[in-house]
């Protein structure tokens, strides 16, 4: 991912109240990334029935990432910004750039991956699922998350690639300005108060190309996953009430359709919401920093240093609200989570009605996989529950055992 490291402050720098309210907004952010990623994580590990779960695999891998920039980058980038200056040397500047850029793309191809996941085990049939996500190919989709990223950050920031003909384009085209000349020198020493900056600067083709395969890809591909997803919800909920208005038996006992219409629409709108939330603050997080990564380049670097410090900590708070987009938002973690805050509180543990277990069973309609589940009475009959659809999900079925 190109970007642009630009200190936000101005000339005369932060007042005492104004660093305060900045230092403690900030630790905010970090400590919020930190401690939900970690709770994603320690769920997962102690939680069997999350680890059965194959997205809960990139779940955990995108909350390490995530982990990483909270506290690889962030703290750096706060300190810079509160002190007004970078104070840790020009190599450290730059390994902590490449961890930025690193860490960030990592976390966005994170998300690309599970939007792709959810799209195979929601729109497609449960055997292409099984063969699309084997083992081995969700080890391959781990590793190019992490592996492809290093090939936008440490390669080339390391070698200096990302600023190549910056200022020798500068000296051909703008002969007059020699003061502006050197704009990289110029953004990394302040005059006015003899600071030094943590500066990244881009290139054209470099903030073109790292956008492209870092953003606007994954972008695409999680709007066209999650649009299909939709859908397919839609249809599925059609389809059953197609089949309660055709009066199918329901273990003999059909369910009322203005209960299941009141049911089908409560799910078509919890889906809305759910995709809506997702795609929503993902768009909000990055796609201010890397519309104007792009137009930077293009309007001769006049961006202000203000507003790239906002949008590339708009980027950072993404970090920490993957946890609730991604865990949160699911039972299944949100119980985990209770189980671990409240010290193993046996309230929180998975239910089991009038102490049995509830057994279920499944059928196909059309395609589409239902679960029908049952309370075991004491005596000794059964009694249905509710007829749900799992859309083909594997991970609904795990609420079965």
């Amino acid at each position: 991912r190109a970007r642009v490291r630009v200190s936000s402050s101005s000339k005369e720098g932060f007042g005492s109240v104004e660093k305060v309210v900045l230092l403690t907004f900030l630790s905010a952010v970090i400590l919020m990334a930190i401690l939900g990623n970690l709770l994603v994580m320690v769920a997962v590990c102690r939680d069997r029935q999350l680890r059965k779960i194959k997205t809960n695999y990139f779940i955990v891998s995108l909350a390490f990432a995530d982990l990483l920039v909270s506290v690889l980058v962030m703290p750096f980038g706060a300190i810079e910004l509160v002190q007004d200056i970078w104070i840790y040397g020009e190599m450290f500047c730059l390994v902590r750039t490449s961890l930025d850029v690193l860490l960030t793309t990592a976390s966005i191809f994170h998300l690309c991956c599970i939007s792709l996941d959810r799209y195979y085990a929601i729109c497609c049939q449960p055997l292409v699922y099984r063969n699309k996500m084997t083992p081995l190919r969700i080890a391959l989709m781990l590793g190019g998350c992490w592996v492809i990223p290093m090939f936008i950050s440490f390669l080339p920031i390391m070698q200096g690639w990302n600023n190549i003909g910056i200022i020798d384009l500068e000296r051909i085209s703008k002969p007059r300005l020699g003061q502006d000349l050197h704009v990289i020198e110029k953004r990394k020493f302040n005059q006015n108060s003899n600071s030094t900056y943590c500066i990244f600067m881009v290139n054209k083709p470099y903030a073109i190309t790292c956008s492209v395969v870092a953003f606007y890809i994954p972008f695409l591909l999680m709007v066209l996953a999650y649009y299909r997803i939709y859908v397919t919800a839609k249809e599925h909920a059609h389809q059953i009430q197609m089949l309660q208005r055709a009066g199918a038996p329901s273990e003999g006992r059909p369910q009322p359709a203005d209960q299941h219409s009141t049911h089908r629409m409560r799910t078509e709108t919890k889906a809305a919401k759910t995709l809506c939330i997702i795609m929503g603050c993902f768009c909000l997080c990055w796609a201010p920093f890397f519309v104007t990564n792009i137009v930077d380049p293009f309007v001769d670097y006049t961006v202000p240093g203000q507003v790239w410090t906002a949008f590339l900590w708009l980027g950072y708070i993404n970090s920490g609200l993957n946890p609730f987009l991604y865990a949160f938002l699911n039972k299944s973690f949100r119980r985990a989570f209770l189980i671990i805050l409240c010290c193993d509180d046996e309230r929180y543990r998975r239910p089991s009605i009038l102490g049995q277990a509830v057994p279920c069973s499944t059928t196909t309609i059309n395609g589409s996989t239902h679960v029908l589940r049952y309370t075991v009475l004491h005596s000794g009959h059964h009694q249905e529950l509710e007829k749900l659809p799992i859309h083909n999900d594997p991970e609904s079925l795990e609420s079965c055992f």
